[in-house]
């Protein structure tokens, strides 16, 4: 765990929560010539209910990143329904579209490319209102001093540019950004992954607080699992554009189903020596299958180190199925993870 993020488990989800967001058999393949196609996104379906930080987690290249712009419809699906509050956005265009990205908001994992270096922090943080007519003079200026208030920031920072920042500060920018325009859902692209690891234990308690404050929801994508962990109601495992588990945060860590997530697990580092010396690391063995050719039957028994070939890991694709009450998991043999 970051230094300074206190110690303490999410709430659990409210019983009888709306759904915010349903994603269904979601599929974004990216042309890459001869023919072929990088299957970056393929068949994904999942539930986010309001109020709820859903962590992901997976590998870099895994398709974390691109299945949080199919579902801020920053990308176009290749197929699959995104519905937000109900409303298909895959359909929307134009003005309608535009109109509904109002409820849904980026942070993203570089704070010092997402900001423009010409523009001042107060121009930054008021463009969403600009694009949206929202505010205007004195009311507009007040709301940006108001942001900078509410992320931590002096409000009369607001005449300073991006490079007069530190890295974190940054962050906090385009949080204040994010939440310009009273978004519902706010997907954390690796927000703190660039952050050192003082400042990120910062961040993480900032984005608890404004969730508690606001009422919002997190889709939270991230490498660091200890901080998935604390700030997660539930998390989703991804390999290989292919969601392999998913469960609430306590069952995902404590009894994984998935010989992936177990791997990953056990890559996490422990702050006591003792403990580090004697811990178990499971080892992989292989390199990650190319997204252009993904092996057949389950995507991740080339590197799996209980699967059974040929049949039926490398021929039956496993689905993904309730393996323990609340916990999914796409593993023919999770009894023996």
């Amino acid at each position: 765990m970051a230094e300074g993020v206190l110690q303490q488990e999410p709430a659990p989800m409210k019983a009888g929560a709306k759904t915010l967001v349903r994603v269904e058999n979601v599929i974004k393949h990216f042309p890459a010539g001869l023919g072929q196609s990088v299957k970056a996104v393929d068949g994904v379906s999942f539930e986010i209910v309001e109020g709820e930080t859903l962590g992901l987690v997976g590998e870099s290249g895994c398709g974390k990143s691109t299945l949080a712009r199919l579902v801020t419809q920053l990308l176009p699906v290749t197929s699959g329904k995104i519905f937000i509050n109900d409303i298909e956005v895959t359909k929307l265009r134009g003005e309608k579209l535009r109109q509904q990205r109002r409820q849904m908001q980026m942070i993203f994992q570089d704070p010092f490319a997402s900001l423009d270096p010409r523009m001042t922090v107060g121009d930054i943080i008021a463009e969403p209102l600009v694009n949206f007519g929202v505010m205007r003079g004195r009311k507009r200026s007040e709301r940006v001093q108001e942001l900078l208030k509410i992320v931590g920031l002096n409000p009369n920072f607001n005449n300073r540019y991006p490079h007069e920042f530190s890295g974190g500060q940054r962050q906090r920018i385009g949080i204040a950004r994010a939440l310009a325009l009273n978004p519902k859902l706010v997907v954390c692209d690796e927000a703190i992954s660039a952050l050192d690891v003082s400042i990120q234990a910062q961040i993480v308690n900032l984005l608890e607080d404004l969730q508690r404050e606001f009422k919002l929801t997190y889709l939270f994508i991230a490498h660091d699992l200890s901080v998935v962990r604390h700030i997660s109601d539930r998390v989703m495992v991804m390999y290989l554009g292919k969601i392999v588990e998913v469960a609430d945060s306590a069952g995902t860590y404590t009894s994984p189903k998935h010989p992936y997530t177990k791997a990953l697990l056990s890559a996490i580092p422990v702050p006591d020596p003792r403990i580090q010396r004697g811990k178990r690391l499971v080892e992989l063995s292989g390199e990650i299958p190319s997204p252009l050719n993904p092996p057949s039957g389950c995507r991740f028994h080339t590197r799996c180190p209980i699967a059974r070939v040929p049949t039926p890991c490398a021929e039956v694709e496993p689905p993904l199925e309730e393996k323990a009450r609340g916990h999914l998991a796409a593993c023919h043999f999770s009894q023996d993870v």
